[in-house]
């Protein structure tokens, strides 16, 4: 057996005894080669002795007065005290109660759970139970607006890694006691903290119910974010399309809550889950709510026309180029078939090396550095297009449409969504370069079938159009002014 599991076992084995020397023994045991682990020693009543124990980083020493605790501890255990009483306990909790939180454990697993989760602990000569203060002290980044949605109208605020100010940012939303949070935790070895909110009497119980147990049930060793959580509970991970919404703002999530959906927050990630997700639901933003409805629904339809320009554009080229001339008007193909007439290669590898092309300067630009990823993706896309047509590889009407193409892409409010459609279009170009119209025509009916199909936390996909639920069509791909919208539809 390892080191370390040695050392769980004894951690989960281990029963805390009225030997000062003996408990501390086994804390040191337990943090063996733990060089962040602090420990000091103190003398109280001049005849029995005690310990504090913190996790440098994790807890901050100096948020507790060491004298101060001192004096607490002495002055609620006057005397030659064998035993640890319900009146000793409170107190100890009252004359530190303004310090930090307090609470006290008679588990030695418990506490050296909390003692890597911020808290300090103190040990007692002769007392089998241990004092817990809450002195987390982690380093935080400020509230900022999030990095990956763009707000154009709205709050600017978005989630950071703290859980709790994460929580704090939903309620200062929601005043009100409907709103419920339950906490988990999962990870074998992170023990990362899992929130569960939602509005009660909004959500339905049997929503409720499904999330607590799906995120109840993670088996793993670590979450460092909570994609890993999103995998682990949504309903088909071998589906390309995502089943959750994932954001970084909290208006979003409310806006969510509100409408009977249930939000996940993982602790150290900014980014929230929300449940269930629904495929229009992924092509709206909290904008939309924020501007007069027809420039919404305006919006909202251009939207709706870049996700079939995004995933037919370069198969529809392909199609038509390679096997049906005749739906082309005849000055349009002249001009294609002339710009054509040098490029070496078929419209199928045409589109495909150009669409490779894009996609790679698009992942540059987002892993190089910030102010030298734009420059790359913008300038090394014009650049090698322009040197690509001038070199005869590619025609100017395929370089016209992949530009579309990807312009289109960039509609998706849903990152998740975008790239389940970029990777979708090379089936579909190969669909078109095999069958022509009629491979896209296949496909798209699959496509069709397999979105039908899908349900998440037993919400149909593509609801509200299937099943179609007439009374929540005025907020899909139209958005109907606010006196018809005062009450959100609820997650059904």
């Amino acid at each position: 057996m390892a080191p370390s599991e040695q050392r769980e076992n004894a951690a989960s084995s281990y029963t805390l005894s009225a030997d000062l020397n003996e408990n501390f023994k086994q804390f040191q045991t337990v943090f063996d080669k733990c060089g962040d682990i602090q420990y000091r020693q103190f003398e109280w009543n001049t005849a029995q002795r005690g310990a504090f124990i913190v996790l440098n980083g994790v807890g901050d020493i100096n948020a507790v007065n060491m004298d101060l605790l001192k004096q607490a501890v002495e002055s609620s255990l006057t005397g030659a005290v064998q035993e640890l009483t319900e009146e000793h306990r409170a107190a100890i909790q009252s004359k530190l109660s303004f310090t930090s939180q307090t609470s006290w454990s008679d588990d030695f697993q418990t506490s050296v759970e909390e003692v890597l989760s911020g808290a300090l602990a103190v040990l007692l000569d002769g007392f089998t139970q241990v004092l817990l203060l809450n002195v987390k002290g982690l380093e935080t980044r400020s509230i900022e607006e999030p990095a990956t949605e763009a707000v154009i109208r709205g709050p600017r605020d978005g989630f950071q890694e703290n859980i709790s100010t994460n929580i704090s940012l939903i309620r200062r939303r929601l005043k009100t006691t409907q709103l419920k949070l339950e906490m988990f935790t999962a990870g074998k070895l992170s023990g990362t903290d899992i929130a569960i909110t939602y509005l009660e009497g909004i959500a339905k119980e049997s929503l409720i119910t499904e999330v607590k147990e799906r995120v109840g049930r993670i088996q793993i060793d670590a979450i460092l974010e909570s994609g890993y959580v999103e995998e682990l509970i949504e309903d088909h991970s071998l589906s390309p399309f995502p089943q959750v919404l994932v954001t970084e703002r909290p208006d979003k999530v409310v806006g969510n809550l509100l409408e009977g959906k249930v939000a996940i927050i993982v602790d150290n990630t900014p980014f929230v889950i929300v449940v269930p997700g629904t495929f229009f639901q992924l092509l709206q933003t909290p904008e939309d709510y924020y501007q007069r409805y027809f420039v919404a629904s305006a919006i909202r339809i251009l939207r709706f026309i870049a996700v079939v320009s995004s995933l037919l554009l370069p198969s529809l080229y392909i199609a038509l180029t390679t096997y049906h001339h005749e739906m082309i008007p005849t000055m349009l193909l002249i001009s294609i078939a002339s710009s054509r007439e040098t490029v070496p290669f078929p419209a199928f590898v045409e589109a495909l090396l150009m669409e490779v092309a894009f996609e790679g300067l698009r992942e540059a630009g987002v892993r190089l550095p910030r102010p030298v990823g734009q420059g790359v993706s913008i300038v090394g896309a014009l650049v090698i297009g322009q040197a690509a047509v001038a070199a005869g590889i590619v025609s100017s009407p395929l370089l016209i449409i992949v530009s579309m193409t990807g312009i289109a892409s960039f509609l998706f409010p849903s990152f998740q969504l975008g790239l389940a459609f970029r990777l979708l279009r090379f089936p579909m170009m190969i669909a078109a370069a095999t069958f022509g119209l009629y491979g896209i025509l296949m496909l798209v009916l699959l496509l069709l079938l397999h979105m039908l199909h899908l349900q998440s936390f037993g919400v149909p996909y593509m609801a509200p159009l299937s099943p179609l639920r007439a009374g929540e069509l005025k907020d899909v791909l139209f958005r109907a002014n606010w006196m018809k919208l005062k009450k959100s539809p609820r997650s059904s």
